[in-house]
């Protein structure tokens, strides 16, 4: 059938109506079936309840964000399903058993108020700290409605009274001081861009109306967003100004006392970001300026005013390496912590700046086949304490304290949720049909070396987000204990090895990221892991879309596949909700220069009555803003009127997350591994010829 837009009517349109009544009957009549066959077994609802106990436990750390001497947590389990935003000091932090101060009961607040919120996140207004934005939405959903809290008397202040108050939106804000307060929403006709989110920032003033917020920046509507924001750093106060362009490209100014602009004149494609007077830059391109070129992926250092004056005088505070990528990089009061990958490994260096120059030393020690963050610094309110939080596919997460030149200290650490003994991790490398060498982890017992077996495969790829080894005990309790290998993919579209590892799989070069995967699957088979009809793979948002191209292109590879909240029509994923702003990453396809690669592989326009495809679960949620449901609905029904096997499970909650509470995450774990243990380990399936 001719693709939506080459002069045929896509007959599943309708599914794109996300809440009509004919929608939402049609996906609750393919829930029931979805449910009778998966969650209806014994098995399933062990896993369900296990997974849920897991969640809702005490004994997981509860990750705090530091702002000065409060460390604020957001905490969910089975008395709070909704979940308690809650506060404590460090020496109390510290304790096995801490006393938290209760700010928000969320689920007490939806009962009171009738709705059904869901946590969206909290702005502490400081240096005070007894006011806060709350971010509240209904089911999940990117849109959130901001109501301001009056955190000493634990109450949300009324308009009436000069309270802060956004009506759902997909709003951006920032502090200023306490009665102002940089705000972009939807302001009415035109204040929006193409995706959706604000192109119209103003400073509002507390008590006046948001129609009479001082305008500040406007963009275009073909923008992703812009914004403005507040450094109060004291002794450098600045204000600013961003405007992205598109996802990767994004102008960056400082606002002057007198609203004019003051362009940073770095790479548009480039990080860009200070602390007192230091500017850093992150090239995502090779950047030559002053003589120099700097390659992509470097970190670089500037006299934050000489730069503003015209100078372009750096010091390279690191170089990549064909093995080894910035990861990350923030600071203390006093130091620059930077995370780096080497072959997906975490490595962790301290900074300083001084008189003669920077040095550099090993920050703390981090494990092999593990994942070790930097977290909780305050650069802000002063000291050079920091946290690191350490976790591999077998082991699971420990919280440690420290400061810089300090030892390390362990504060928490959590139990294991399911038997890893015997179980070990091994990276290998795929070679891609470009010559590329792609690695993935492998996660098995070691007694079934040597013998092929049941396998699922995760994949992500794309944004330049980086996967890494972190333990989950969902997959652990799910999969692995049950004698299945699970394999986690580190193809190109990541940022694995630095923002090149992302940008040369873009737009016309999308399909290497999929020979990638493809590259991993038929390795996976070579070294004797496991055999093709006993491979699954597992993938959410463009993940997702990764598990349509598979499903599609490459249905010989796999025994069963599980698509998650899924980008599948990219005939007219530009047209839905969110998905104008990721034109820089797929292409645009109005442009029949573009659509002609795109078309080569999406694929809710190339399924196939002819073509055999292995049995998939399509999951999605009424209430994603972000990534349409019609993606999902269309290609369910596009597969099940071609004779497919296909099932399908929407969740009313959840945004592009899936799920609004644990009850909810939980189920759909249990889902997802009941359909992969009866697909790919439960008896004998037919062998292809």
């Amino acid at each position: 059938m001719t693709g939506v837009g080459e002069g045929v009517t896509d007959p599943y349109l309708w599914l794109e109506e996300v809440e009509s009544d004919r929608a939402l009957a049609w996906a609750e009549e393919r829930n029931v079936v979805s449910k009778e066959r998966f969650a209806s077994t014994e098995r399933f609802g062990e896993l369900e309840a296990r997974v849920l106990a897991m969640l809702d436990t005490d004994t997981r750390i509860a990750y705090p964000s530091r702002r000065g001497p409060w460390l604020y947590n957001y905490w969910r389990d089975r008395e709070h399903p909704k979940g308690l935003w809650r506060r404590t000091t460090f020496a109390e932090y510290a304790k096995t058993e801490p006393d938290w101060e209760i700010l928000i009961d969320l689920d007490a607040l939806a009962a009171a108020e009738g709705e059904n919120w869901v946590w969206g996140g909290a702005a502490v207004k400081r240096p005070e700290q007894r006011r806060a934005l709350i971010s509240l939405s209904r089911g999940g959903a990117d849109a959130k409605v901001i109501r301001e809290f009056d955190i000493e008397a634990k109450t949300f202040i009324d308009p009436a009274d000069g309270g802060y108050h956004l009506p759902e939106a997909k709003s951006d804000y920032a502090w200023i001081d306490h009665d102002t307060i940089y705000v972009g929403t939807d302001f009415g006709p035109g204040s929006l861009t193409d995706s959706g989110y604000p192109r119209v920032v103003k400073r509002w003033r507390r008590g006046t109306p948001l129609a009479e917020a001082e305008f500040v920046y406007e963009g275009l509507s073909t923008d992703v967003a812009v914004s403005a924001g507040y450094d109060r750093t004291p002794g450098y106060e600045r204000h600013y100004v961003s405007r992205a362009t598109d996802f990767f490209n994004e102008e960056v100014y400082l606002l002057e006392s007198d609203d004019t602009l003051r362009l940073i004149e770095a790479p548009t494609d480039a990080d860009v970001s200070w602390n007192k007077e230091w500017l850093l830059v992150r090239p995502k391109t090779p950047w030559e300026v002053n003589g120099s070129t700097y390659p992509a992926g470097a970190l670089l250092a500037a006299d934050f005013e000489e730069f503003l004056s015209g100078a372009r005088d750096f010091e390279v505070l690191f170089t990549p390496d064909p093995h080894t990528a910035l990861h990350g990089y923030s600071w203390t009061e006093n130091h620059l912590l930077l995370a780096t990958l080497h072959d997906v490994q975490t490595e962790l260096h301290v900074l300083t700046p001084g008189p003669d120059g920077w040095t550099r030393a090993p920050l703390a020690d981090a494990p092999a086949m593990s994942t070790t963050s930097v977290m909780n610094l305050d650069r802000l309110e002063g000291g050079d304490e920091f946290m690191l939080s350490t976790s591999s596919f077998t082991s699971p997460a420990t919280l440690m304290s420290s400061s810089v030149g300090g030892s390390v200290e362990v504060l928490k650490q959590e139990p294991a949720f399911f038997d890893a003994d015997g179980m070990e991790t091994e990276q290998f490398f795929a070679r891609s049909d470009d010559g590329t060498e792609i690695p993935y982890f492998v996660i098995r017992h070691r007694d079934l070396r040597g013998t092929p077996g049941p396998t699922v495969m995760s994949g992500y790829g794309g944004f330049e987000v980086s996967r890494r080894p972190a333990y989950s005990g969902a997959v652990g309790m799910g999969w692995l204990e049950r004698g299945g290998t699970y394999v986690m993919t580190n193809i190109r579209g990541g940022g694995e090895y630095g923002p090149e590892w992302h940008t040369s799989v873009l737009k016309a070069n999308r399909h290497k990221a999929y020979e990638d995967f493809a590259a991993i699957a038929r390795d996976l088979v070579a070294r004797g892991i496991t055999t093709h009809d006993q491979l699954g793979a597992v993938g959410g948002s463009n993940g997702g879309l990764l598990m349509g191209v598979m499903l599609t292109r490459y249905p010989e590879l796999f025994g069963a596949i599980v698509c998650q909240v899924p980008l599948l029509d990219m005939k007219r994923y530009h047209l839905l909700l969110a998905g104008a702003s990721w034109m820089a990453e797929y292409g645009d396809p109005d442009k029949p220069e573009e659509w002609a690669y795109i078309s080569e592989y999406s694929p809710y326009q190339n399924t196939s009555a002819e073509q055999t495809y292995p049995p998939i679960l399509l999951a999605t949620s009424t209430r994603d803003d972000r990534v349409h449901p019609g993606h999902a609905r269309k290609m369910a029904a596009r597969l099940a009127s071609e004779g497919h096997e296909v099932w399908y499970y929407e969740n009313i909650e959840g945004g592009h997350g899936g799920a609004a509470d644990n009850k909810q995450s939980a189920f759909q774990a249990a889902l997802v591994y009941e359909f992969f243990l009866q697909q790919l380990m439960d008896g004998e399936r037919p062998r292809r010829a």
